[in-house]
């Protein structure tokens, strides 16, 4: 008989950042992982000894595990689309990491098979509803104490891009469309998205050649355009020191928060003076935050509650990735559906 109270449930991509999801699973009491799938042979034998897991090294034998209900995909992003589907259609809900995916097609296929399969998709992207200066950030804009927002200004940089040698997936145009701005800026786009809803166009310009070793993107501007006149840029550097900064910008006053470092400033509009910025009392996030996206599904499967982040949230994320591509190559805007 099927124990409400747990979902069990197979893994594939154990090691490295699977080895943090496993930990976060095992922290809400609410997953057994009963199968484990990895190619590296010592990360596979260590996830299987700690979760008391059977160990497979194909991912279609997995998904035949007896009693197996869903599957948690911590590989790629090339694989997500493809790995996603399979395990739908063999009749398992599906919690992947982010980006989502890799192209277009693969948004279509993906939600071509939880339409026709009816499984519940969770993403690995922050649970924004649970994130403190984002909620801070949230009110006050809804409590009008920005006036009318105008402008935003998102920049996620760091220099790992300088590391990456040829031949590595995180180099290749087909495994990482985007570069900084498809492996950092998706989780910038989810939190835009959070606030301020998805944007209607982007507009981008690329510089390829500061690593010569990727085909991908070294560094991205890109311009937002939402429905109701909000403009913005997202600005991801692959080569640069490490940044995580977001400035809001309205008629009364700005926000700004080092969103590493979870500081914030107000600065409230003046007339006829440079104006101080004041510093925020951003709280401390809670425990339960890194792992309220698997709670979230969990639920969403057992009690047919929504799920957040859920598959369109991840398809909204990749969509602006893939949008800004075009525009670098195209010289215009595009606009993003």
């Amino acid at each position: 008989m099927k124990n409400m109270n747990t979902l069990v449930v197979g893994m594939i991509g154990v090691g490295g950042f699977g080895g943090y999801r496993r930990e976060r699973m095992r922290e809400t009491g609410l997953f057994q992982i009963a199968a484990v799938c990895d190619r590296n042979q010592e990360a596979l034998a260590k996830a299987a000894s700690e979760e008391g897991a059977l160990p497979y090294t194909d991912f279609e034998a997995m998904l035949g595990h007896p009693g197996l209900e869903a599957v948690v995909i911590t590989t790629g992003a090339d694989s997500h689309a493809k790995l996603s589907i399979a395990a739908m259609h063999r009749g398992l809900h599906v919690f992947v990491e982010k980006p989502l995916c890799t192209s277009v097609a693969e948004i279509a296929a993906l939600r071509q098979a939880a339409r026709e399969t009816g499984k519940v998709v969770g993403l690995g992207h922050k649970h924004c509803a649970s994130e403190p200066w984002l909620l801070l950030a949230k009110r006050y804009i809804e409590e009008g104490l920005l006036g009318t927002v105008v402008c935003f200004e998102d920049n996620s940089s760091h220099s790992g891009g300088l590391e990456i040698q040829a031949g590595d997936w995180r180099g290749l145009a087909s495994s990482n469309p985007g570069g900084m701005l498809f492996q950092c800026g998706v989780h910038e786009l989810h939190a835009l998205a959070f606030l301020f809803g998805a944007p209607v166009s982007v507009q981008a310009m690329m510089r390829y050649n500061a690593n010569p070793n990727t085909e991908t993107a070294d560094v991205a501007n890109v311009h937002l355009r939402y429905s109701g006149g909000l403009v913005g840029t997202l600005n991801c550097y692959h080569v640069t020191p490490y940044i995580h900064e977001f400035r809001i910008f309205g008629t009364k006053g700005a926000l700004y928060f080092d969103t590493h470092l979870k500081k914030g400033w107000f600065q409230e509009r003046k007339r006829n003076e440079v104006e101080s910025r004041v510093p925020l009392d951003i709280p401390e996030t809670s425990p339960d935050h890194d792992r309220a996206n698997l709670v979230s599904w969990f639920e969403g499967i057992r009690s047919n509650t929504p799920v957040y982040p859920g598959l369109e949230d991840g398809i909204q994320a990749v969509l602006p990735v893939f949008a800004a591509e075009i525009s670098d190559k195209e010289r215009r805007e595009i606009n993003v559906s």
